[in-house]
């Protein structure tokens, strides 16, 4: 049976067991005023003998008017976020920020095929502000529940809603330029491979109208920049993958949906929305004899460190870190009252070794 929790130690009952007033006793064990050293060590006794071991942070923080921690919503697994190397430089950004403010980091996990059920866990949580910091669907529940406790929010770009300040980015256009580098190399039977248009869709082919009932909108915008460019017609449904998680192992599974067709109908360029997808179709490729950039060019999407490939991705740079210290920068401004305007973050173009002009 366990032994019920002792109530914590106050400075009040410190104080009256060294025989001094509870400023005095304060005034000891922060070492800022003018206390006698007798009286400190008979204070500091006191405390010892009680268990008393300062002032509890969440008490002092709260009679500021903060809790001293911000919520970060993922969308998903956890698991998945931290095997994300985009992911992680993102709320490592976001973190050297809070380190400064001073504020803690909260993660929490939110499924969104049922983003409801985080609310409990909001609801009965201390939070300064919240950034919905990895995407997501337009429309989020949670986002009424904060805005009626009057918790400031943050967004990469969704939820959209006019209470969340964001620091968006041009999909459309990121990916509109990653594709024409692609058209412009001389590439015409080009494939696109997509994150999660839902939360509930599965790996496979799909045609452009999976478009029009996509909750994702960065999926969508990436796709919508590809067509952009390559206008696929009807050919649409054999060169349109989507995954149901933006990872490597889905990544070639589509992939291989892609490419495993004779050569005169094999794309000769696959543009994938993310640099862990682009990574599967280089895997898919190998495993079906294809040489990566001379047999397939391949881009990808993030701009992250692939230390485990031997060539450099072709991609759109987010510039992850960066991107996150400006989301702890608006989050400043948010927890000072201020209400920033919305941004675009900037990207770049980063030519590599995986694409070249389509073999003869």
């Amino acid at each position: 049976m366990t032994a019920p929790r002792q109530p914590r130690a106050t400075l009040r009952a410190v104080a009256q067991a060294a025989g001094v007033s509870t400023s005095t006793a304060s005034l000891a064990f922060s070492g800022k005023g003018p206390v006698a050293a007798e009286t400190v060590a008979r204070v500091l006794a006191a405390a010892a003998e009680l268990g008393y071991t300062g002032p509890d942070p969440l008490a002092s923080s709260l009679r500021h008017g903060r809790s001293g921690v911000v919520g970060v919503i993922v969308e998903g697994r956890l698991l998945h976020a931290f095997r994300d190397p985009f992911a992680v430089s993102v709320l490592d950004g976001l973190s050297q920020v809070l380190d400064e403010i001073p504020a803690g980091m909260l993660l929490i996990a939110q499924h969104a095929g049922a983003p409801e059920k985080a609310i409990p866990q909001l609801s009965a949580t201390a939070l300064d502000a919240v950034v919905f910091s990895l995407c997501g669907p337009d429309d989020n529940p949670a986002v009424e529940h904060l805005a009626a406790r009057g918790i400031p929010m943050l967004g990469d770009g969704s939820p959209a809603h006019p209470q969340v300040v964001q620091l968006a980015l041009d999909n459309r256009g990121a990916s509109t330029a990653v594709s024409r580098h692609v058209h412009e190399l001389g590439h015409r039977r080009v494939a696109h491979l997509m994150m999660p248009l839902r939360p509930d869709n599965p790996t496979g082919l799909v045609d452009r109208s999976a478009l029009d009932g996509a909750t994702f909108a960065d999926s969508r915008d990436r796709a919508l920049g590809f067509l952009d460019v390559h206008d696929l017609g009807e050919e649409a449904h054999g060169r349109l993958a989507v995954t149901s998680l933006p990872d490597v192992e889905q990544g070639a599974i589509a992939a291989r949906l892609l490419l495993d067709r004779p050569s005169a109908e094999r794309p000769t360029a696959v543009v994938a929305q993310s640099d862990l997808l682009a990574m599967g179709v280089v895997r898919a490729a190998g495993e079906l004899g294809l040489r990566v950039p001379e047999d397939l060019s391949v881009t990808g999407f993030d701009g992250v460190e692939l230390p485990w490939f031997a060539g450099t991705l072709t991609t759109v740079d987010q510039h992850g870190e960066h991107k996150g210290r400006r989301l702890g920068e608006l989050l400043r401004r948010l927890l000072d009252g201020e209400r920033p305007e919305d941004e675009v973050a900037p990207v770049t173009l980063r030519l590599g070794t995986t694409t070249m002009p389509p073999p003869a």
